[in-house]
């Protein structure tokens, strides 16, 4: 008789006292073993610890450039095309835009759905022939993985950390900007002039 893996019995760096999840085993840049919902063990209807790993991946990246999007239209103001859209809060923006030129916003959708196909076919290989890293689109314009690969293991952690902290403030952006029609920063700078924290 063989011994089970000693990964069955080891508690989750993040949630002492839980188990650690079997195939949350830290070789994936950013795992801590926390999955307190027993996610990664899903393997049903094509959803496995690839697929969901791309998804994270994926979300995190859309949220990075969402939460850099909100702010900067806020401190800099609309894109050239886009001067109706005056609102500080990127939700009143958006429907600002739409009334004027809905074709954008179309436009924005047909290419989201040409990306998520290209993404979709991408992942489906890449999960089959087992060639391809979650995420990996082979797009490194800049070298960072033909560099150190203790370095670059190093940036692959840092990516999915600031992205994970990015989908909470896109999150909060998005929620603050529907209740209280005020922008991020707008928010925040009159939270700090009533002081109400």
């Amino acid at each position: 008789l063989s011994s089970p893996p000693s990964s069955l019995f080891s508690k989750s760096p993040s949630l002492p006292f839980l188990s650690r999840p079997v195939l949350l085993d830290g070789t994936m840049a950013g795992d801590v073993g926390f999955d307190p919902l027993g996610l990664s063990s899903i393997d049903d209807v094509g959803i496995d610890l690839y697929w969901l790993r791309e998804a994270e991946i994926k979300h995190a990246r859309v949220a990075m450039l969402a939460v850099a999007g909100i702010l900067q239209v806020e401190i800099f103001g609309p894109a050239p095309g886009c001067e109706m859209a005056t609102s500080k809060s990127q939700m009143d923006a958006f429907w600002q835009l739409w009334n004027a030129h809905p074709q954008y916003v179309a436009f924005g959708l047909i290419m989201i759905a040409v990306i998520e196909w290209i993404g979709g076919i991408a992942a489906t290989s890449g999960r089959e022939s087992g060639d391809r890293d979650p995420g990996d689109f082979m797009l490194d314009p800049l070298g960072f993985s033909k560099g150190d690969p203790e370095k670059f293991e190093r940036l692959k952690v840092q990516e999915i950390k600031n992205g994970r902290l990015a989908m909470w403030a896109a999150s909060g952006l998005i929620l603050q900007g529907c209740t209280t029609h005020q922008g991020g920063i707008e928010a925040l700078m009159s939270s700090l002039e009533k002081n109400a924290f």
